[in-house]
This record gives structure tokens, C-alpha cells and sequence, in this order.
């Protein structure tokens, strides 16, 4: 069907997701599944002396508690394992919340039960839990895959000096936690021939398969790892986590599948968060706005057992042109759990740097878009030499925003515009994010009822990769919706991208494609070589394919059910065309925000974007996508705050009672714009990963916008009404 990529196609596995047919991890129906439950460390630092079993093995249902006595010994997968160890291996505690034994019962009640009868006893030592007491030891971790820490161009520290203008500014944001709906879970069955099947909410099946073939020094094949449906990751569920290794190494002790669902609880000290982050930053510019000097010095919290910075300060080197630049990234060692990505994790970073970019546009007394257009690049400054942009919209984005938001009515004084009993402020920032590209492989079969099915061992995290895809095969194929099924996230399929870093779609679009290609022309060959067909002896350039019918003109038509009727067997091929290369989207947030001064009530109520991301595959994806990220945007700023105990470094809000973020009640209106280029002709090239890109500018615009309402300069998120009164 020609022209369907780039319609707003309802999902496909809508209907699946409302009624309850969609199959997520825990939802997989495995016959003699026992239920697991973790016991967690109450002490953030020490070591186990001695974990007494005894009331636990005696409570009904019990079938058995692991600790790391009998726990088998794993290799420790490098990335995309997130830990620099392997709890319940020996008896050091690393963190508040590590696991340290392991029930398992027939049901998941007698397990939990049990688990609170588990006596430990330790050895703890005094732990270290705020970064502001420790920020003397700050210190330059070690280059992070190939990312270094350290990053310099010209001479900033001299350039910054001989400043007509500077910014010098620190800002922060907390501990962050990911939250999704469905939590972490894992179900372990090993076969008789030793092979292991997991039913695992990951976001890389093929990642997650990798990392447990290593822990269980298995051969290549020997891991199956199934997830169909995802109900939510936001980097959570990119690595693999200490869980489900312990969980598929107690499926193998206890000889019987095992399943365990992480709580809520749990989730806070088991699977990674953004890291609380502190940013000074120094611009320095011409009188005339021009950027000569950028100095960026961030601090992240580490652990004493690795040192991986999460926060990158992407945005910072590349987004702006400037000749100057020094970005440090330093670390401080706390006694919690290691960090990790969470979405956009360049936000904290760019955070400050659209922030002061906001509070350098005041100084000169220019308009804030103005300001980021002086200072626009179309090069990419990073690399050595310096390498232009091949298609790289931005100006179009602040254009076409602006004009919809309506920005040439703002009043530039801060604290001047009110409706009513509130104030009323604009802002708007700058929206960017990294994308990456993983070789990947679709399989396309055309089976004998004419019905094509796509296998691609990537996922459905909730992004419309069901639907994406399904259309790139129905348009390549010339085939109706109806007659196209896509099914992901097994390894039984082949290997296909992470669905993490924006990779998913330049990834995969490009393989499913060339398979649709592919299976077109072969069955087309069918047809003209086969006496019986219509088409027979048609050259095969001649024929078309649309809405399921292969026609070479007048009346010679045939169909794809006739065609492979006739044939009587599937028509199978492998697609592993690669169109995409890395590289950056980009896009402009503008917004309104409305503040009652008396209670320092805000309100986040009108919001426009405007995003550059090559060829538009769906618009109605898309445009959910930019409503994800507003409202993931507006939690980092106004919410989102994870709360640590500094005396046990225990986290003292792990829930959604505590732990507050965005409602629907929350959600303001959302207008998204995409500066769209179609090319038709050229195999999906130029398709950009999207899905962190909105909501990078957010915070920074809100609190571009409360300036702009009160003349109050909040730089340490989140904006609660303390900081607004």
C-alpha cells in the first residue's frame, strides 16, 4: 500500500493491550512454577555473618532458601550487566536493599512469608549517602565505553577570562527513579537438555540472552529469552540485573521453573535510577550573544565498586557553536546502588546548559530564541575535525514552534503578565538526544495462505514497534494491514537492536524493509515463471504490488493468496539491510506555565513542540511519543525526588505514595509539530531514533517559564512550592 509509512495508523496491538490478550513476562502460563521472593540487606555497607534459615524452611510451602553458601558461583558479565558484582556470592553488602537470600514455595504468599522469617545477622560499617558531604573527593572516573570523561576544545579557561559577558551558575537535580507500571520479573525453566528459557520484562532480549550465556558460562543458543510486550522500561530494563541471574540459578537448583516479581519496593535499590547530579557551568559570550567560552564541571554519584557516569554531557560539547569548551564529568563515592541509564539521560546536564543559556539572554537583553540562533551550528564540533551535519533542522523547529506557540506576543519583562489571580510566564529550550544504530536482522515468511509474517528478535516497549514495523512490511510488500502479523521479542527470532539509546527504529526499519523487498520480488518470480498465473511470462519489473493484488496493467491480476496457493509452501527471507547512521535529533519546547502566588501553586497548561527526526514514520506514535516526554519532562521538574536516609542510606520513599509523578490531572495541552521529510526513494534512509528527544528541554523550559512569570531564578530541581514562596 503505497504511502502508508507516515500515516497516524491506529496500533496494532491495541485491541490485544485493552481486552487483556497481551502477554506480558509474569503473564505466561509455565506448569509447575514456584514463586520466588527476595530477602533484601538492612545495612548499606559490611558483611553477612550469618543468615539463619530455620523458621523460614519450616513454614509451610517452603521448598527452599538460598544464600551464598549454596548459591552457584557465575561469571560476571561485563556490559550490558549492570553491577560490578553479583550479589549472594560472598558475604559483602554493597548496598541498603541487596539481595541476600533467596526464598523459593509453591506460592507466591508462602514465599513473601518466608522471606520475613529470614534471620540475618551483620557486620555493618558507617555508610556514606549524600554527595554533599563527600564533594572534597570528587575525582575523574576512568572513560566509560570509549565516552570519555574529559573533553576540551581550544582554550576555555583564557577565552572565559577575556569574556564581555558571563554566566557562572550551579544547578541540581536529585535521585530519580524510573517507576515503570509493570515492575521487574523474570521466570526460569531449564529444560532436561540443559537449556534455559526465560520469560523476562527486558527491554534487549538479545542483550538480556548474552548476559546469562556468560553469568552460566553457557554455549551460544543454549538461553532462549522471550518478552512480547513491555509495560514500560525508560532505560530500567536495557541492562540485565542481578534478579534475574539469581533467579535463573535457583530455577536450576530446585530442579522446577521458578518465577519472581520484584516489588515495588524492591525496584528502588534493584535496577538502576539517574544519579543525583550537580552541574557548574560558566558561559561566556560577545555583547552580541556569540558563545566564546563553555567551562562545565558535573559531579555524579558513584559507588565504591565502579565508577560509570550515566549523565553525559552530550548537549554541552556538541549543541552550540563555540571555540572554547572544557566539560569535566567527576564522580563521588556513595554507599548505594549502582546507577544507570534512565530517559535522556544527558536531561541533567542539559538541564543547566538551557537554563543558562535563559539566564545569559536576560543579561544581553535578548530574546531567548535569538540568543540560540546567533548561535547555531550546522557541525558537529565534537568529532576531530569537525563534521557538518548531513540534514539538520533546528532553525525550522524554532520557527515553526514559535510561531504556533506565539511567541512574538511575550512580553520580555519577567513578572508583568497575569490572568486573573495567577501569574502567567513563557519559556522554552532547546530539545536534543543522541540516537545509535545496532546491527540487526528481520525474517519475513509468506506463508501458503498468502498471509506475511514478521519475526525480529527486537521489542514492543510500548512505542509502537508493532505498528511501525507492520506498516514498513504492508507498504513494501503491497499489502493490507490485515494481512501483515509482527511478532518481536523472543531470540528465537533473529538478533535485532536493544530497544534503548533511540536505537530501535534506525535499527530495525531498514532490515524489515529490505525483507518486504525481498519476499515482493521473489513472489512475484512466482508468479511470471508459473504457467497458471495471469502474470505468466510478465517481466517482473512490470508488475505491481498494492492492497494484496500483483497487476502488470489491463486485467492481469493476480493476488498473493493465489500465487503462494499454487506454490503450496512459505516463501521465507532474512532482511539485514543497514540505511541509518548514529546522530542526533532535534527540536524546540515552548510552554506556558500559570502561578497563584499566595499558595505557589504551578501549573503547567499549554505546551508546543517542534521536533526534526528525519522521516516521520507514524504521526500518531510520534505525536504519543512527545506527550511521554513532556509529561516525563514536567516530573523531573516539578516531582520527581528520590529520598535517602543519610544515616542508614536506605530510601526512604520507595513507592508512588511518596515517590510523586505526573497524572493525567497534570497533563497540559500538547501541540506537536514535526518538521517531516519524506524520501520516498531512498529505502527509509535518514530515520532518526526519536523517543528521548522529547522532554530534554522541559525542565529547563519550566523553569525558564517561572522566571518569566515571578522573576524568581529556580536552579535546583525539583521547583516545589517551598522554592516558588
Amino acid at each position: 500500500m503505497s504511502g502508508l509509512v507516515g500515516q497516524g495508523v491506529a496500533r496494532v496491538d491495541g485491541r490485544a493491550k485493552v481486552t487483556g490478550a497481551a502477554r506480558y513476562a509474569a503473564d505466561q502460563e509455565v506448569p509447575g512454577v514456584l514463586h520466588g521472593a527476595l530477602v533484601m540487606s538492612t545495612i548499606a555497607r559490611g558483611e553477612v555473618l550469618e543468615i539463619d534459615r530455620r523458621a523460614a524452611l519450616a513454614h509451610p510451602g517452603v521448598v527452599a532458601v538460598h544464600t551464598h553458601a549454596d548459591m552457584p558461583r557465575l561469571n560476571l558479565p561485563n556490559f550490558p550487566y549492570n553491577r560490578p558484582f553479583i550479589p549472594m556470592q560472598d558475604t559483602r553488602v554493597h548496598h541498603h536493599g541487596q539481595p541476600v537470600a533467596y526464598v523459593v514455595a509453591q506460592t507466591l504468599e508462602q514465599a513473601q512469608e518466608a522471606a520475613g522469617l529470614v534471620k540475618v545477622r551483620y557486620r555493618a560499617e558507617d555508610p556514606v549517602a549524600r554527595m554533599a558531604d563527600v564533594l572534597d573527593e570528587a575525582f575523574l572516573p576512568d572513560d566509560f565505553r570509549d565516552k570519555p570523561n574529559e573533553y576540551s576544545r581550544g582554550d576555555a579557561a583564557a577565552a572565559l577570562g577575556q569574556a564581555a559577558v558571563r554566566v557562572d551558575r550551579t544547578y541540581s537535580s536529585p535521585m530519580q527513579h524510573h517507576n515503570p507500571i509493570e515492575p521487574h520479573t523474570t521466570t526460569a525453566v531449564w529444560e532436561d537438555d540443559g537449556t534455559l528459557t526465560l520469560y523476562e520484562s527486558t527491554q534487549g532480549v538479545v542483550f538480556a540472552r548474552n548476559t546469562v550465556q556468560i553469568a552460566f558460562g553457557m554455549s551460544e543458543g543454549s538461553v532462549r529469552v522471550v518478552s512480547p510486550y513491555l509495560g514500560g522500561g525508560f532505560g530500567a530494563k536495557g541492562p540485565t540485573y542481578p534478579h534475574t541471574l539469581l533467579t535463573a540459578a535457583a530455577a536450576r537448583l530446585c530442579g522446577r521453573p521458578v518465577k519472581l516479581v520484584l516489588t515495588r519496593a524492591q525496584m528502588y535499590t534493584s535496577n538502576g535510577h539517574r544519579a543525583e547530579y550537580r552541574h557548574h557551568l560558566r558561559l561566556g559570550a560577545t555583547r552580541q550573544g556569540a558563545l566564546t567560552a563553555v567551562v562545565s564541571t558535573s559531579t555524579a554519584q558513584v559507588t565504591r565498586v565502579d565508577e560509570n557516569v550515566y549523565n553525559g554531557g552530550d548537549s554541552t560539547v556538541r549543541l552550540y557553536a563555540c571555540p572554547n569548551v572544557h566539560v569535566r564529568q567527576l564522580g563521588v563515592r556513595l554507599d548505594l546502588p549502582t546507577s544507570s541509564y534512565m530517559r535522556s539521560p544527558e536531561t541533567t546536564a542539559h538541564f543547566g546548559l538551557e537554563t543558562a543559556m535563559d539566564e545569559l539572554s536576560y543579561e544581553l537583553g535578548i530574546d531567548p530564541v535569538e540568543l540560540r540562533i546567533r548561535n547555531h551550528t550546522e557541525v558537529d564540533q565534537q568529532p576531530d575535525p569537525p563534521v557538518p551535519y548531513a540534514d539538520k533542522r533546528l532553525l525550522e523547529c524554532y520557527r515553526a514552534a514559535a510561531e504556533a506557540f506565539g511567541w512574538a506576543r511575550r512580553s520580555p519583562r519577567p513578572g508583568t503578565t497575569r490572568d486573573g489571580d495567577e501569574y502567567v510566564g513563557w519559556g522554552m529550550a532547546t530539545e536534543t538526544h543522541t540516537h545509535t544504530v545496532i546491527p540487526s536482522r528481520a525474517r519475513l515468511t509468506i506463508g501458503p495462505d498468502g498471509r506475511a509474517t514478521l519475526r525480529a528478535a527486537t521489542q514492543e516497549i510500548g512505542t509502537g514497534t508493532y505498528t511501525v514495523l507492520t506498516q514498513i512490511v504492508c507498504e513494501g510488500l503491497g499489502m493490507p494491514l490485515d494481512q501483515v502479523t509482527t511478532l518481536l521479542g523472543d531470540t528465537a527470532y533473529p538478533d535485532a537492536s536493544l530497544s534503548a539509546g533511540s536505537s530501535t527504529m534506525p535499527s530495525v526499519a531498514a532490515p524489515a524493509a529490505d525483507a518486504a523487498a525481498k519476499a515482493r520480488k521473489a513472489v512475484i518470480a512466482l508468479a511470471v515463471a508459473d504457467p497458471r498465473s495471469p502474470l505468466h511470462g510478465v517481466p517482473a519489473e512490470e508488475v505491481v504490488a498494492r492492497d494484496g493484488r500483483l497487476s502488470a496493467g489491463g486485467d492481469r491480476v493476480d493476488t498473493y493468496r493465489a500465487v503462494m496457493t499454487r506454490h503450496g509452501r512459505s516463501v521465507e527471507v532474512t532482511g539485514d539491510k543497514r540505511n541509518s547512521t548514529p546522530g542526533h535529533s532535534f527540536g524546540a519546547v515552548f510552554l506556558e506555565v500559570r502561578i497563584q502566588p499566595r499558595l505557589g501553586r504551578l501549573r503547567v497548561t499549554r505546551v508546543v513542540t517542534a521536533h526534526d527526526l528525519g522521516r516521520v514514520l507514524n504521526h500518531r506514535t510520534a505525536r504519543g511519543q512527545v506527550i511521554g516526554g513532556v509529561m516525563w519532562g514536567l516530573g523531573f521538574a516539578l516531582m520527581e525526588h528520590t529520598m535517602v536516609d543519610p544515616a542508614t542510606a536506605r530510601v526512604v520513599n520507595p513507592n508512588l505514595s511518596t515517590y510523586l509523578v505526573p497524572v493525567c490531572a497534570d497533563a497540559p495541552s500538547v501541540e506537536a509539530l514535526f518538521v517531516d521529510r519524506p524520501e520516498p526513494d531512498a529505502e527509509l534512509a535518514g530515520i532518526r531514533g526519536f523517543g528521548e528527544t522529547p522532554g530534554t528541554g522541559v525542565p529547563a523550559a519550566i523553569g525558564n517559564a517561572i522566571y518569566h512569570a515571578i522573576g524568581r531564578r529556580l536552579r535546583d530541581v525539583p521547583f516545589t512550592q517551598d522554592k516558588l514562596l
